[in-house]
């Protein structure tokens, strides 16, 4: 049973949790959340996302404290539940992750086509009525590569990278959140709705949304057994990252609305970017721009390494071919999980933005299931296994269970037609249907020893639960 290096500190930690959740396009798409729910329908709307988004985090707080091996999800799944429900777990997590990887290649050369508009020269193809430019792709499979290299060299090496440029990101959100309070107004910010809005229902409905942009926390659970920490400190990490994020995201929207009328920045095209060029300050326009960089840099660099992880799980329990599980080199770095996550984000990456945001879309139902999963597994441990040692508990054992109701909330909007964030019909609903097809396909199919795969997904904790395997 090899396990992965512990040398993931908690410093790099929290940065791959709380980048993990701050994303890119959020900084340049508030002008139109601003037009659509008023400035406090959006803030406030954020506020309570983070908070059922902070009573899921309770439950992978837990899970992760008590069974800190690689693979989240799929470790707690198995452990509760058994092979397919584990299955489940791990073949959600993928397929979420491995969109937003895939739309990030897609992406990243595309952001800095803004600056540099030669990048979108030599057209390969069209995928949706959407070009595909050679230039874009190739810087796309560059930082793929890169990130795959870095990680693949030591899990601490990308934490390093992270942490720097997580701080990076945080500076250049400091100087826009102290300007923008410094030079800017309360009246610009008030009344924070439109005069004739329903400013009650703007907030909730924003809620849906603020809880998309809140999703990237299960990262250090998934991390749990390169983490350099105390189990009960890891607990606490999972929950100062959605915090982290949280507060970020509300103090830079607030500058936002201070520094110009909101209803202004409103009617621009890219949000706090052009907020802040039109208030006078273009350095810190830019800045909001590398913002947008960082938080793909950063995305892409945790969600590169959580879904590595997923995948050497699954391969350790036989979910998924077990090649995918071993372990390669004096350092023990899970090579064919890496390559196997390279793969899979280039081939799906180069269908271009159109499609991967098909991708995307659908991983936002993946992960609603995924955390309702997770809470699930949370009540179901303790039960099964009353001798679990479980070194973090929150106090609310029942707000987990908000939290999931919330994400299924998520997901019943996603599925029914007519609602902001309806999925698109025909492409997104059968891009959903294929992935859970094949995946009920795969699970249906597979076979393999639960006590043996269980030995390897919990190692050395296997010992401590003793042989009360689900269902016996």
């Amino acid at each position: 049973m090899s396990s992965l290096t512990r040398s993931v500190g908690v410093l790099p930690l929290v940065a791959l949790g709380a980048a993990g959740v701050v994303g890119t396009s959020w900084i340049y798409t508030n002008g139109e959340f601003f037009d659509r729910y008023g400035a406090g329908g959006e803030v406030l709307g954020l506020v309570v996302a983070a908070l059922l988004a902070s009573t899921v985090a309770m439950a992978y707080a837990e899970l992760a404290a008590a069974l800190p091996r690689a693979g989240g999800e799929v470790v707690y799944a198995f452990t509760a539940f058994g092979r397919r429900t584990a299955f489940a777990a791990g073949w959600l997590l993928v397929g979420a992750y491995v969109s937003s990887l895939a739309f990030y290649v897609a992406a990243f050369g595309s952001l800095l086509a803004d600056v540099v508009p030669a990048l979108e020269t030599v057209r390969l193809y069209s995928v949706s009525g959407t070009p595909v430019f050679l230039p874009v792709l190739a810087l796309g499979v560059a930082l793929a590569a890169v990130v795959c290299a870095l990680t693949w060299v030591r899990a601490a090496l990308g934490a390093r990278v992270q942490a720097l440029l997580f701080a990076v990101m945080l500076l250049l959100g400091a100087a826009i959140v102290v300007v923008g309070f410094a030079h800017g107004s309360a009246a610009n910010a008030w009344p924070p709705f439109a005069e004739d809005a329903d400013a009650v229902g703007q907030t909730v409905r924003f809620v849906l949304p603020g809880l998309t942009f809140l999703t990237g926390f299960g990262l250090v659970a998934v991390l749990a057994e390169d983490a350099d920490v105390s189990p009960r400190r890891l607990g606490r990490v999972v929950i100062a990252s959605v915090l982290l994020a949280a507060s970020f995201y509300v103090v830079v929207l607030l500058a936002s609305a201070w520094v110009i009328p909101w209803e202004r920045t409103a009617q621009l095209p890219n949000g706090t970017i052009d907020a802040f060029r039109e208030a006078g300050f273009p350095a810190l326009g830019a800045a909001a721009y590398a913002i947008a960089v960082l938080g793909l840099l950063t995305s892409f660099l945790a969600l590169f390494l959580a879904t590595s992880r997923i995948v050497l799980a699954m391969g350790r329990a036989g979910l998924l071919p077990r090649g995918l599980g071993r372990l390669t080199g004096r350092r023990s770095s899970p090579g064919p999980a890496l390559l196997f996550t390279l793969a899979a984000t280039v081939v799906l990456g180069s269908l271009g933005e159109a499609a991967t945001t098909w991708f995307l879309d659908t991983g936002g139902v993946y992960i609603g299931l995924a955390w309702t999963l997770a809470v699930v597994s949370m009540y179901r441990l303790p039960r099964r296994y009353p001798d679990l040692e479980r070194p973090y508990r929150p106090a609310l054992r029942w707000a987990p269970a908000l939290g999931a109701a919330a994400a299924l909330g998520v997901i019943a909007f996603a599925l029914y037609p007519g609602t902001s964030l309806s999925l698109v019909w025909p492409a997104e609903h059968l891009v959903l249907a294929g992935w859970l097809g094949l995946g009920l396909v795969l699970a249906l199919l597979g076979r393999g020893d639960d006590d043996a795969a269980r030995r390897e997904l919990l190692g050395p904790l296997h010992e401590r639960l003793g042989d009360r395997a689900p269902g016996r």
